[in-house]
């Protein structure tokens, strides 16, 4: 029999201001989704549901692709999903590595017994194009992956000629675009990607838990290529596909297609509640409209990073390819970082990160993301970090930094 006494308290996390590279702060709305009945899987409701997110994430992608759906899981999931479904032992992937992200993909892809070459890029600036063709040359890669916004490096790498590059030579162009879509432009059709994953937890403005992804027509026939259907639920007309099939059933894409599909072969139970978050989170992009979504990621993070600079602080990176959504901070000389995250946290209730590898305890990273992107997020976390920097004696230029960020807003 349970002891009451190690129940633990009544669930209460305590309110934070969430300024880091994510999760954040989810919308109101998308909270009010979540707490939404739930129902079957199967129900024509939910079916229609379904279509809705694949029609509404077409919007927020910009593309035509039939097979846009979700993968039950963070956004990790997305990007392992499209890897092992895409990927075969022995098949070559290029990877340009911009930050740490950069360097998952290459961990997933050598999993799944793909031969990975990289190009490898100093942490703050961004992949050249020119490398990017001169690579796929030498190499000739199967699949070309890169993450787009590296929350690491708070970099933003150009896809647009990188995209033209791998059509002109028939390479398929995957990209991680977690931390930037919805806050930088995305634009999958115009610049021939083949196939994105994302997650819901940054720009989009909702929980970790669901990724959504989109998959050309040209990336869904190599999948399908492996197709397999599990035995209880096989019928007479289901063809196996001449591939190999994919070496993992949670994240097989081309079961995951046909569950999405007219069919609604049985794969997983989808997760309704998350479906419920992900379709508030597209609808809310749309509604107030991309490019005005994009723009008001753009506002806060140059005001951000306007207000830093007139504390006195140095920015990381080459800003010309910053994030609008992430700004990378050098810490201040002769103050401890983690101290002063934990004080923040402690004494305004407010998150910022630190970093990975090389830039951990030399920068801060500050997000300004999804129902975050806003004037008073901006000025309370400047107002807040300057107070504390101050008491710690750092040295910075006191009374500036939210006077410069107001001159964004004001």
């Amino acid at each position: 029999m349970t002891n009451k006494a190690s129940l633990f308290e009544t669930l209460n996390p305590p309110q934070r201001l969430l300024m880091g590279p994510g999760p954040i702060n989810a919308y109101p709305r998308v909270h009010q989704a979540i707490s939404q009945a739930l129902i079957g899987q199967y129900d024509p409701v939910m079916t229609g549901y379904m279509n809705q997110v694949q029609a509404l994430y077409r919007g927020v992608f910009e593309t035509q692709n039939q097979q846009t759906m979700l993968v039950d899981g963070t956004a990790r999931s997305g990007i392992e999903a499209v890897l092992v479904s895409v990927l075969q032992p022995g098949d070559k992937v290029l990877v340009p590595v911009i930050g740490r992200f950069g360097h998952l993909l290459c961990e997933i892809a050598q999993r799944v017994g793909a031969v990975v070459k990289t190009i490898d890029i100093e942490w703050g600036e961004v992949c050249p194009a020119e490398k990017v063709e001169q690579a796929i040359k030498q190499f000739q890669p199967k699949l070309l992956a890169t993450v787009q916004g590296d929350t690491s490096t708070t970099m933003n790498q150009p896809l647009k000629e990188i995209g033209e590059i791998c059509q002109r030579h028939g390479v398929l162009f995957y990209c991680d675009a977690t931390a930037s879509i919805a806050g930088n432009d995305l634009k999958v059709d115009e610049w021939h990607l083949d196939a994105v994953s994302a997650g819901l937890q940054k720009c989009l403005g909702g929980p970790s838990g669901s990724a959504p992804i989109t998959l050309s027509d040209r990336c869904a026939e190599v999948i399908n290529r492996r197709k397999h259907v599990e035995a209880g639920i096989r019928a007479d007309h289901h063809e196996t596909g001449e591939d190999a099939m994919i070496q993992s059933n949670y994240f097989d894409l081309a079961m995951i297609m046909d569950y999405w599909g007219p069919e609604r072969l049985n794969h997983h139970t989808e997760a309704t509640s998350m479906l419920y978050a992900a379709r508030e989170c597209a609808r809310i992009f749309l509604e107030e409209g991309g490019d005005k979504v994009i723009a008001r990621h753009k506002q806060a993070g140059d005001a951000l990073a306007a207000g830093l600079r007139a504390m006195g602080l140095e920015l990381f990176g080459n800003q010309a390819y910053k994030m609008n959504n992430v700004v990378g901070v050098y810490i201040p000389a002769n103050v401890d970082g983690d101290k002063i995250r934990l004080e923040l946290l402690h004494c305004f209730g407010i998150e910022i990160g630190t970093s990975f590898g090389p830039l951990h305890g030399k920068i801060w990273r500050i997000g300004t993301m999804g129902y975050n992107a806003r004037q008073e997020c901006v000025l309370t976390t400047l107002a807040a970090l300057e107070a504390i920097l101050v008491k710690h004696k750092a040295a910075v230029t006191p009374g500036q930094a939210v006077a410069a960020a107001m001159e964004f807003y004001c």
